[in-house]
């Protein structure tokens, strides 16, 4: 028999397994069912067109060759500039590496500060991929549990109660995925003092940075006495509706991203000098997150209006993001078996909480990025699944 890394046992389990509904989705729609499918989330508008004429010009122009490792400099001149300006505080190019996308911005960074031994703590509800990425390390996750009462956002005193000596980084995510929790700056502040007192990295995920419905955006990279703690990851994914071009970045202390550069080198060396050019480009440019937010809030408040204390089924506009929660729990499902009911029985499609930690079992993830009349379609499957598991209360 042949032998395999270890590693590959750690993330058995921890792919495309927590996505089965969507894969049996798509499965379904090949086969020539027509499927509502609110399960990721995808810009529903397309990119930008001066961007991709941005890209297309630079690809032309002959930027198609070998980059370096760290990231080229208009690129990175642009993202110093966007963190000084947030922060107000002197970010420079050394500050910042480039990469394909969030994902694997996250990837190398926990591989930078984790390893077999260590503890990674998150909160539970967590994004899918969280689970892999501090398992590739060898490390374990340890989670802070996040309530609902709470709305779903992290508390200090919780996340003591769970550190031990083996605790080496935390790993947040504000705006939060698949909550659509924000962390205040005083919430903020009060985390990071725990995180300085059992030394602590933070590691934020701010994909979702201006796609707030109300209020402001904080990062723990703001706040002045976290700033040698923290390293952030995004991308314009999101925020700029250009999933594709797989265009991320992390910002951190010097020290560290010169610690991390072998390591990025190592695996990647560099990202395309033409998405690199186009980002540079956005960066600069009002982006597509007004017209998504207002869109996304629209129609969370329209999913709410519909599911909202309907056929025992709770479903809160969120603060931020691209998804909403359904809690179904009153219906006796699970939220794994009540999505494959819903896309077997109503054709729709919708992602289980449980995909998501333990702590949102019972709930279902809808996405906010489909057409209105969709989103009216698919409450309504939901309302008649889950009045058919409670006939005598809700028929």
């Amino acid at each position: 028999m042949m032998r395999y890394a270890s590693v590959t046992s750690r993330l058995a389990g921890l792919g495309s397994e927590k996505w089965a509904v969507h894969v049996r989705a798509r499965q379904m729609r090949k086969a020539g069912t027509e499927i509502i499918e609110l399960t990721i989330g995808e810009p529903d508008i397309p990119t930008p067109p001066d961007m991709i004429e941005v890209a297309e010009q630079a690809m032309r122009a002959g930027r198609t060759g070998y980059s370096n490792g760290r990231g080229e400099p208009g690129i990175l001149a642009a993202l110093a500039a966007k963190y000084s300006v947030r922060t107000g505080r002197a970010v420079t190019p050394e500050n910042v590496m480039c990469f394909p996308g969030t994902q694997t911005a996250l990837s190398i960074v926990m591989l930078g500060l984790a390893e077999h031994g260590d503890e990674v703590i998150t909160g539970d509800p967590l994004y899918a991929t969280y689970d892999g990425v501090i398992s590739a390390t060898g490390a374990a996750r340890v989670s802070v549990p996040l309530h609902p009462e709470k709305g779903f956002r992290m508390q200090a005193t919780d996340l003591e109660k769970v550190i031990t000596p083996k605790a080496r980084v935390l790993l947040l995510n504000t705006p939060h995925n698949p909550t659509g929790a924000v962390l205040g700056r005083q919430e903020l502040a009060e985390i990071g003092e725990v995180c300085r007192k059992h030394n602590l990295w933070i590691v934020s995920d701010e994909v979702y940075e201006l796609l707030i419905f109300d209020g402001q955006f904080t990062s723990p990279f703001d706040l002045p006495e976290l700033a040698e703690r923290t390293v952030v990851v995004s991308s314009i994914s999101k925020s700029h509706a250009a999933p594709g071009f797989r265009s991320g970045w992390c910002v951190g202390p010097k020290e560290f991203t010169q610690r991390l550069l072998p390591l990025s080198e190592s695996m990647l060396f560099g990202v395309q000098p033409f998405i690199s050019d186009m980002t540079a480009y956005a960066l600069g440019r009002p982006s597509a997150a007004a017209t998504m937010r207002e869109n996304y809030l629209r129609r969370a408040k329209r999913i709410s209006a519909q599911l909202d204390d309907v056929a025992g089924i709770a479903c809160k506009v969120p603060q931020a993001g691209m998804f909403i929660l359904a809690d179904i729990r009153s219906t006796g499902l699970s939220g794994n078996d009540f999505a494959m009911r819903l896309l077997e029985e109503e054709h729709v499609a919708v992602m289980p909480g449980e995909s998501f930690g333990d702590n949102l079992s019972g709930y279902l993830r809808l996405s906010l990025s489909v057409a209105d009349d969709k989103i009216d379609a698919a409450c309504a499957g939901i309302v008649r699944l889950a009045s058919r598991l409670q006939p005598r209360k809700y028929a």
